[in-house]
């Protein structure tokens, strides 16, 4: 019987999904949380800690239904209302801006905590991700995209991603040539099924069975391929001319955030996807994910979602990103600590005045110092000592290599 038929009998076991971090994992993980958040501080960020679990309608409300299947439920035992484990902060966020702060300008907030999810995102992914974000509310314009996705970069170079990737894409294109077309959201949920699968023969065929003109199925199915660096714009004015406003400001809003990021990041590769949609009920404008070569998942990933606080009384511009911590972790450090642990400090377990002294002055200088415990003192290594305290003949305490 394998471990997961045996898992009753097997208190131990984690259930799928789920994982915990051990030594010295959880600190490499935890000075990765604390930088990230640390840089975010330097630009501006104020950090939100939102509660895990709160009333079910907050969390799944307005933009947020999409996360309903992700978000565990259960009943409050005090109000005998709903509730729910958050799946993503980021409506919590959204919550704290448009109810709690109800500033006028724009505010920018950061977080960092678990969430819970129903099931994984990917063959991979983490039901108990460690999520972090960065949400900039209360500007509508291409400049604060901009600043997220910067931000974003930054964080993922120090994190150690050496080589970054950035995929750009824009609802606004593809909810244009719908309305333009006349799709009915059945219609329109079945294509965007469609284009994300890439599946061409399905998309003709979907665009064949509809009632539209020639000319919107050419720019629908048209969008399947418009994928590449920077020319691809130009190719889509082409591809898509005629389509409306609503399409041309939106390849407007790329072709500025991609020339306006060229010269933030010359070092990052700007691809643009026009069929992706990730996110497509949730953003509203562009929507964008890191990638790193050799790594099949994204990095990190955001986007727009104006008036995400409209179900909270303020419906204001939003953009921002987040990132699963643990699992960029894994890919920055290949699976180890990626900073040379220091070695502690043994010390015997002793009465002595000047010993304590002594050891209180090492810890105020940083080193680590562990109390070898009666029974266990030759155990100084395995505990990751490296040193020890020794008594002089003049009653003081010196280190010594262990």
């Amino acid at each position: 019987m394998n471990d997961k038929l045996a898992g009753k009998h097997n208190p131990w076991l984690l259930p799928d999904g789920v994982e915990e971090l051990l030594p010295p994992a959880a600190e490499g993980l935890e000075r990765l949380r604390q930088s990230c958040l640390q840089r975010c501080a330097r630009w501006g960020y104020a950090l939100i800690m939102p509660p895990a679990i709160e009333y079910l309608e907050a969390l799944l409300s307005g933009v947020a239904h999409d996360l309903d299947l992700q978000t565990f439920k259960l009943t409050d035992q005090l109000s005998g209302r709903l509730m729910g484990v958050r799946a993503d902060i980021t409506p919590q966020a959204a919550r704290i801006d448009a109810h709690q702060l109800r500033r006028d300008g724009p505010v920018r907030l950061c977080y960092s905590g678990t969430v819970l999810r129903t099931r994984p995102e990917g063959a991979d992914g983490s039901r108990n991700p460690l999520q972090m974000g960065a949400e900039l509310y209360g500007h509508a314009g291409i400049e604060s995209d901009v600043e997220v996705i910067t931000l974003m970069a930054e964080l993922l170079a120090e994190a150690g991603v050496e080589a970054l990737h950035i995929d750009l894409g824009h609802v606004g294109i593809f909810r244009g040539l719908s309305a333009a077309a006349g799709l009915d959201a059945d219609a329109e949920a079945r294509l965007w099924d469609a284009l994300q699968r890439k599946a061409t023969a399905d998309i003709a065929e979907l665009l064949n069975a509809l009632d539209v003109s020639a000319s919107a199925r050419g720019r629908l199915a048209a969008l399947a391929s418009l994928s590449g660096g920077p020319e691809v714009l130009a190719e889509a004015r082409a591809c898509l001319q005629g389509a409306g406003e609503a399409v041309d400001e939106a390849l407007d809003a790329l072709e500025r955030i991609a020339e306006a990021l060229a010269a933030a990041l010359p070092d990052v590769t700007l691809h643009f996807d026009l069929g992706e949609l990730r996110g497509y009920r949730y953003h509203t404008g562009v929507v964008f994910a890191a990638y790193t070569p050799g790594v099949s998942g994204e990095l990190a990933r955001g986007g727009r979602y104006d008036d995400i606080g409209a179900v909270f009384g303020r419906g204001r511009p939003a953009t921002g990103f987040s990132a699963d911590l643990k699992a960029l972790y894994r890919v920055t450090s290949n699976g180890h600590d990626r900073r040379e642990a220091a070695g502690a400090i043994a010390a015997p377990w002793h009465g002595d005045a000047a010993l304590r002294r002594k050891i209180n002055a090492l810890r105020a200088s940083g080193e680590t110092v562990v109390w070898l415990l009666p029974g266990h003192e030759g155990e100084a290594a395995e505990m990751g000592c490296d040193r020890r305290l020794s008594s002089t003949t003049d009653g003081d305490w010196r280190v010594d290599p262990l």
